[in-house]
């Protein structure tokens, strides 16, 4: 970040670790395969223990820097128009927060992604078809198993006439094993979407 730019400086944007995957074949896809039926899914990043992306996504979650989720979602929309996804998502659902969590923190840093995709692609974004009933433990240091057993049970629907028939683009921060985005993505399937995707802010990579 350099002063006087907006969030983050241009030169800090192409030194960004992207993963440039196309969204139809790539580990993204391969992690929820036979998890989850998806028309397209794609992370923006490689996220690194200790590397750019980490200390950026701490300052978008617990240091109140909302304007990086945003300015990420903008960036990443446009480059998700070059492959042709200008059109191909009716609603953009960021994965919830618990409502405990979204108080402490003041926002949910997976809905501002979605608002900086939303202004890319001019496609809506709602924060309130989809919630979490239960506050969960972080899922770091835990294994694939124990990070399924942690969310499967903690995510409903709100408002299913929002989704029902509706191309979903479903987003979140980080992809590690997927377990967060099958369980919400279930959900979403379950209650009649047309069609869902996933789009993260970062995937995390092997040591």
């Amino acid at each position: 970040m350099v002063g006087g730019e907006e969030t983050l400086c241009t030169r800090c944007i192409i030194d960004l670790p992207k993963t440039s995957y196309p969204p139809d074949e790539n580990p993204v896809i391969d992690k929820l395969a036979g998890r989850l039926q998806l028309a397209y899914g794609t992370a923006f990043l490689k996220l690194k223990k200790e590397g750019m992306v980490q200390r950026m996504l701490h300052q978008l979650k617990y240091n109140q820097h909302p304007e990086i989720g945003v300015k990420l979602g903008k960036v990443f929309g446009q480059e998700l128009k070059t492959f042709g996804l200008g059109e191909a998502f009716d609603v953009i659902v960021p994965v919830p927060l618990h409502a405990s969590r979204k108080r402490k923190r003041g926002y949910n840093q997976s809905a501002k992604f979605a608002e900086g995709l939303s202004y890319s692609l001019g496609v809506p974004w709602d924060e309130s078809i989809s919630y979490r009933k239960s506050s969960t433990k972080t899922q770091t240091r835990k294994s694939k198993a124990e990070r399924w057993e942690n969310v499967k049970d903690v995510f409903s629907i709100a408002n299913t006439d929002a989704l029902r028939g509706k191309r979903i683009l479903l987003v979140d921060d980080v992809i590690t094993t997927g377990a967060t985005l099958e369980a919400c993505g279930r959900h979403l399937q379950d209650e009649g979407c047309n069609s869902l995707s996933v789009a993260c802010i970062a995937e995390a990579q092997r040591s």
